[in-house]
């Protein structure tokens, strides 16, 4: 029994001594961040690929717009890029877009076509100077 008891104390020790490195055995539970940060991003990228607005809304826009940039004779000023994802995970933005899109995706499909023809109708008539 002592033998068994000296021995386990030397093994302590050993262990316990500094500079004495302990290499993680295969047993340990190891949390791989590739992994997660693989399945963050196609999580993501599902999210961005989905179309937020309808083709037939989207050919409604469009239409009206074209109308207005024929009015139009100045360039309009460029749109800002969008900002990069965060690295390392999602971020609260990024959980409420994933909730509020396909309610988003549905407004927009109902009103966007209407508001366009409107707003469009209205800076036609002001820059001709004519009701439309």
């Amino acid at each position: 029994m002592e033998d068994i008891l000296s021995s386990i104390r030397r093994v302590i020790a050993r262990d316990e001594a500094p500079g004495s490195a302990r290499a993680p055995s295969p047993a340990d539970d190891i949390l791989d961040l590739a992994e997660e940060e693989a399945d963050d991003a196609a999580a993501a990228a599902a999210v961005t690929d989905e179309e937020l607005v309808s083709s037939e809304s989207a050919d409604a826009a469009r239409q009206s717009l074209s109308a207005l940039s024929a009015a139009i004779t100045a360039p309009a000023p460029a749109a800002p890029a969008p900002a990069a994802p965060a690295p390392g995970g999602r971020t609260v933005e990024e959980v409420v877009l994933e909730a509020l899109r396909p309610m988003l995706k549905q407004w927009l499909d109902t009103h966007l076509p209407a508001m366009v023809e409107s707003m469009v109708a209205k800076e036609i008539s002001r820059i001709t100077g004519r009701r439309l």
